[in-house]
């Protein structure tokens, strides 16, 4: 959208894309404790759009559209990673449950079942997967760092990445594509669920025919086995 000048008219496309920013605050938020305010993700959005509207180049060759849509979501994010909002306790509940899957993945050879985890540390069925609810939304940010294209954009970002951090960005991404696969079947449909189809957690607990907390609880426990297997 563009002025009798030519240039962007800004003040059309912040109204044109509100909607977008607020879909993807929500798409976050809901992976996120409840001391996250909606509108703080909006405002860092609205910042990431902003920042589009300053730097974008039609001579890219990237649509407004896609390039506004990563730098919105990397705005959020940097927000998020700024106020280091994942309470301690949470993140060495995580790294437990990674711990405990690796070591079955490499005793086993291949991936172990809720309950063979809940064995091994030493928790009852209940208490692990009470474990995996509350690890949930300190699983959001190292997920989204392997799933993104290329990696988030960072709002302090110049210039495009060094061949060299392009290479090692494709390396990852074949990993992750290989890890997802490994999965088992249904933590892999819930991933193309909410990643891919972008359904949330009612609806993706409708597909499975479990609860929405269940959702939460199985995608805690995929994000763990995919970081097992990435780092």
């Amino acid at each position: 959208m563009y002025t009798a000048q030519g240039k962007i008219d800004q003040e059309a496309l912040l109204e044109q894309y509100l909607p977008i920013v607020r879909r993807q605050a929500l798409a976050l938020q809901v992976k996120l404790p409840a001391s996250v305010e909606l509108d703080d993700l909006i405002q860092a959005g609205m910042v990431g759009l902003l920042d589009c509207l300053n730097r974008y180049d039609s001579g890219q060759g990237a649509a407004f559209t896609t390039y506004a849509s990563q730098r919105i979501r990397g705005a959020m994010i940097d927000e998020l990673r700024s106020r280091d909002w994942v309470p301690r306790s949470v993140r060495r509940h995580a790294r437990s449950i990674d711990e405990a899957i690796r070591r079955l993945e490499q005793s086993f050879g291949r991936a172990p079942d809720e309950r063979e985890i809940a064995d091994d540390m030493g928790l009852s069925l209940e208490d692990y997967q009470q474990l995996l609810g509350d690890a949930n939304g300190g699983q959001l940010l190292p997920f989204e760092e392997l799933v993104s294209d290329g990696g988030e954009p960072s709002s302090g970002d110049k210039g495009p990445p060094s061949p060299f951090a392009a290479l090692i960005d494709g390396e990852q991404r074949q990993q992750l594509i290989e890890a997802i696969e490994a999965l088992p079947e249904r933590e892999k449909l819930l991933l193309g669920l909410y990643y891919q189809e972008e359904l949330n957690l009612k609806e993706i607990g409708a597909v499975l025919g479990v609860s929405e907390s269940r959702v939460c609880q199985l995608h805690s426990q995929a994000v763990s086995r995919l970081r097992t297997r990435m780092t």
